[in-house]
């Protein structure tokens, strides 16, 4: 989970309610070989409507919307962006019930706050082997 992060794709934040044109849920794309990454993204669905998508699960489509380094961090694909670390947690987080989803929106008109965002969603990554002491799901990748 390294990378610098960022958006890809189309052009536009469309929120929470982008679900109602399709009825597809946006799907998380995480490492499903890291316990850490598994307990992050079960948490994330736990408190929104989310679909799962391990790497190692990823559809042809899927894979082609992704950056060409994709396995270094999380991604949220929604039917009309590509969300990529930091920015990918900070989104799911957003369409969560989980009460800081609520200062998400002020968050971003804070200066420079894309770039801490970044940094800390890096420095959680660099350190998820000591985070995976204490949260961590069996990964999927792992399960037989």
């Amino acid at each position: 989970m390294s990378g610098t992060g960022g958006t890809t794709g189309t052009e536009g934040t469309v929120g929470a309610g982008e679900t109602a044109a399709t009825g597809t849920p946006p799907r998380l794309v995480y490492d499903d070989d890291c316990g850490f990454c598994a307990w992050s993204a079960e948490f994330v669905a736990r408190h929104g409507e989310f679909e799962l998508v391990g790497f190692s699960a990823l559809t042809a489509d899927q894979r082609a919307r992704l950056p060409e380094n994709y396995e270094q961090c999380a991604h949220l694909l929604t039917d009309r962006r590509v969300y990529s670390c930091g920015e990918a947690m900070e989104e799911a987080f957003a369409r969560t019930d989980l009460p800081p989803s609520a200062v998400v929106p002020v968050l971003r008109q804070v200066p420079g706050h894309a770039d801490r965002r970044e940094r800390g969603y890096r420095w959680v990554a660099d350190n998820r082997d000591l985070f995976g002491k204490v949260l961590s799901s069996e990964p999927p990748a792992q399960q037989s």
